[in-house]
């Protein structure tokens, strides 16, 4: 169960950092099924691939559910249009940790995009030194959701499932 928890919980700082908490400057995906694969270096987390069953909908919910918590923890978050995608730049503080963050969203949120976001934390577990890490998250559009899936479910590793209408449960499991 800790396990699950940290992989969830990894999947909530993934949305602070890689820009869904500016809904408004980002394009709504495609409805279907997503495939979310999430590489890190620099961190002790593994390779994480976890489906997630969206509409137009449940993507702007997600949006302005989040956006108030980061809000709450970051005191900068900017998205900039491009000529390839975005670009979003934030500063965040969570549990004493600070967290410098810079990602480059590319692809048409219709079949496919890629967020290739780089780290800066220092405090907090990463320690004083501070920590770089990488993280690429590659999205592919799967299809329709599968019949048993409803909007906002996500099947993480291991078949751990939630709704991200959930999101109460989603605060609970950031740090204090």
């Amino acid at each position: 169960m800790t396990r699950k928890l940290a992989l969830l919980g990894s999947a909530v700082c993934l949305a602070l950092s890689t820009g869904y908490a500016v809904a408004d400057d980002l394009p709504v995906r495609k409805a279907g099924l997503w495939e979310l694969k999430m590489v890190r270096t620099g961190s002790a987390m593994p390779e994480m691939t976890m489906q997630h069953c969206t509409d137009e909908a449940v993507d702007k919910e997600m949006n302005n559910n989040v956006s108030p918590m980061a809000k709450q923890v970051c005191s900068k978050q900017d998205v900039k249009k491009t000529a390839t995608g975005y670009v979003s730049d934030s500063e965040c503080n969570v549990a004493g940790m600070s967290t410098t963050s810079h990602a480059e969203i590319t692809g048409d949120f219709n079949s496919a995009y890629t967020v290739k976001t780089t780290s800066h934390a220092q405090g907090g577990v990463a320690g004083a030194a501070g920590r770089d890490t990488t993280m690429t998250l590659e999205a592919k559009w799967l299809g329709a959701c599968k019949p048993e899936q409803k909007p906002g479910d996500i099947v993480m590793p291991g078949g751990f499932k939630m709704n991200v209408r959930d999101v109460d449960k989603l605060k609970a499991l950031l740090p204090k």
